[in-house]
């Protein structure tokens, strides 16, 4: 008898429990475990912005979800902050092909962030993430589902250790501030980009790389941006040639931090000095 063919979302699905289970199911699963990112009954609002990241970790859910071992929702989002026709034809033929049914909300965050004289990537970042949290909750959800990996968090620690003078890294999971009973989790924190990029190859797919309309405006050439961020991801590849595991200590260091050697620390408003407890030491 012969074999009915897989559908193209059945491969894709097939690829990720089989061909990419160690390197990326499982420990897609190992966040969600190690971190409590994942709740019974919990409704998770997964955000999906159109490029890899955000596709994969929806079809993670979707998957986990039929073999979950306790009950909980998905609810898949696709806030529109004003992608141009292309960019949201993309989306919607991936969603697709990948079988995934999501929520499309519309916005026109795009058009008021880039009305600002100066860049209005950061005003953008902020609506963005507040559009998510309130459309969220609107549809019931209490967490929401962010694409960050493995290299977006050691990426996030170098930055703000190199440019503002402060440590701190990307968390797996926040309660948000203003969103009573919302929380931001980041079920993909073990998964390496490497892996992920392998996998969209792997399954023949294009995804968005950047549909910002300032980006669009300012280096049609270009579709990547000069940034920060891709500057200390080229930073991180040439260290390797000093340490081969300097990505793995990188992201030790945030859960390795010896407060009894640093000169001082945050704890909320409160700012501690190593002074405040210096002389106790002799006392004891």
């Amino acid at each position: 008898m012969t074999k009915k063919p897989l559908e193209k979302h059945e491969e894709i699905e097939h690829l990720i429990t089989k061909t990419y289970r160690a390197r990326i199911y499982s420990r897609f699963v190992k966040a969600l475990k190690e971190y409590q990112l994942l709740k019974p009954n919990d409704h998770v609002c997964v955000c999906i912005s159109g490029g890899k990241d955000s596709m994969l970790l929806a079809k993670l859910f979707q998957i986990l979800n039929k073999h979950s071992d306790f009950p909980f929702k998905v609810t898949y989002l696709v806030m529109n902050p004003g992608y141009n026709e292309a960019n949201l034809k993309l989306i919607q033929k991936n969603l697709n092909i990948l079988q995934i049914p999501a929520v499309i909300k519309e916005t026109n965050i795009f058009e008021i962030a880039n009305a600002q004289d100066k860049s209005p990537c950061f005003l953008c970042a902020k609506m963005r993430r507040g559009a998510l949290y309130n459309i969220a909750k609107s549809l019931g959800c209490n967490k929401i589902a962010l694409g960050h990996h493995y290299d977006d968090v050691i990426e996030t620690t170098l930055m703000n250790l190199l440019n503002s003078g402060s440590f701190q890294t990307m968390l797996p999971k926040l309660h948000s501030t203003n969103y009573q009973g919302m929380e931001l989790i980041r079920p993909m924190y073990f998964i390496r980009e490497k892996d992920i990029i392998s996998w969209k190859k792997k399954c023949e797919l294009e995804f968005l790389q950047c549909a910002c309309k300032f980006v669009e405006s300012s280096q049609k050439e270009n579709s990547e941006i000069n940034s920060q961020r891709l500057a200390t991801k080229k930073l991180i590849h040439d260290l390797i040639s000093y340490n081969k595991q300097v990505e793995k200590n990188i992201f030790k260091s945030a859960s390795n931090v010896n407060l009894d050697m640093i000169l001082g620390y945050k704890k909320g408003l409160e700012k501690i000095s190593f002074l405040d407890h210096y002389d106790d030491e002799i006392k004891n």
